[in-house]
């Protein structure tokens, strides 16, 4: 029986990390550090979106992991350390055009904490923690999970950080039971299109429904690469099941797509859902980027500019152990263009609602 401790609720992922583990009855007892200011909204999704049995409690605790302890009070510690055998630690700046100061204070220098924190706890039996695919930075080729090499570069902030975050994890492997989880891109549900916000491969959607109206929508650049896209409840049922998996300790996981799809085949995609209409033409790549360093054309489309730069990039993601791992556990991708429908129905459903959008700089 798991007694987890999370960081990064209430964000997505940890939400749902935390209901199917109530689901699967693993838990009787969940803690998550929260920051002051998200506690409010931490309480009523608790209260009003989880499925919470009378006889689970999920206990939400004040704390920053920032700072040494996680920021949290001494009474609040003392428990912590008698309980918690797993922690969960997701909290991180997930934005693709993130500032480096912003970027490195909690991802790098939080997950340091975090990394401080859990080797304080007697109990511990896993340590869960989320890095990304992305890591790779400008890498191409085949990238193998058991890899964790520097780049000669980054795209962003994001991955920058993420990589020395999962440097700084890395170490610990040798002294604490740790999974380390690289995911994909992560969009909505597979059945539902369930998702909290609209980012990744939904910026293509913000962009393809903002020029809808146009006689003709043309294909942004020219790209024999692939995208490498992961539903939330594939991600989630992986997770978990790999964290009472004892194959899994001491190991790096890709949970991306086996069999992802062409860019251009998932962009041709979403402009016949969207539109009904196939796209035609295309603008170069430069004149595009060119177009998004303006902040007016950046909000007009809905388009964070560091996106692009996934549109040629040649990698795929080897996913050996992974598939090994989940081989006999019935937990597999969906099809990522045979579930679009769904995404693009809940993107409809809910795309003239702010709380979706994220804020483009």
């Amino acid at each position: 029986m798991q007694t987890p401790l999370f960081t990064g609720f209430p964000g997505f992922i940890a939400r749902q990390i935390m209901q199917e583990l109530i689901n699967q009855k693993k838990v009787n007892t969940i803690y998550a550090v929260v920051l002051p200011s998200q506690m409010k909204l931490g309480k009523e999704i608790v209260k009003k979106s989880m499925n919470v049995p009378f006889d689970v409690e999920i206990r939400l605790i004040e704390g920053d992991i920032t700072l040494p302890n996680l920021g949290i009070s001494p009474n609040d510690l003392e428990p912590l350390y008698k309980e918690i055998n797993t922690v969960w630690h997701l909290a991180a700046l997930y934005d693709l055009a993130v500032p480096r100061v912003a970027a490195w204070k909690v991802n790098v220098h939080g997950t340091n904490m975090v990394n401080n924190f859990v080797q304080t706890l007697p109990e511990i039996t896993r340590y869960m923690y989320f890095s990304t695919a992305y890591v790779a930075g400008t890498r191409e080729g085949i990238l193998r999970e058991e890899e964790l090499i520097r780049p000669k570069a980054f795209k962003n902030y994001y991955e920058e950080t993420k990589y020395e975050a999962e440097v700084l994890v890395e170490k610990l492997k040798k002294i604490i039971p740790i999974t380390i989880i690289r995911p994909g891109i992560v969009r909505g549900h597979s059945v539902t299109g369930e998702t909290i916000k609209f980012d990744g491969p939904y910026f293509f959607i913000n962009m393809i429904d903002n020029l809808r109206k146009l006689p003709v929508i043309p294909y942004v650049g020219r790209s024999q690469s692939f995208i490498n896209v992961v539903p939330i409840d594939f991600l989630i049922k992986a997770v978990v099941y790999s964290c009472d998996n004892e194959q899994a300790s001491g190991k790096t996981l890709h949970i991306t797509d086996p069999n992802p799809h062409p860019v251009e085949e998932v962009y041709r995609q979403m402009v016949l859902i969207v539109t009904g209409k196939l796209p035609q033409g295309r603008i170069p790549l430069a004149v595009a980027k060119t177009g998004l360093q303006l902040h007016f054309f950046r909000k007009r489309l809905g388009v964070e500019k560091e996106t692009l730069d996934y549109l040629t990039w040649e990698a795929q993601f080897d996913t050996t152990f992974a598939d090994t791992l989940l081989k006999d556990s019935g937990i597999e991708c969906a099809d990522f263009i045979s579930s679009l429908p769904s995404m693009i129905a809940f993107y409809n459903l809910h795309k003239k609602e702010e709380q979706y959008h994220i804020k483009i700089n």
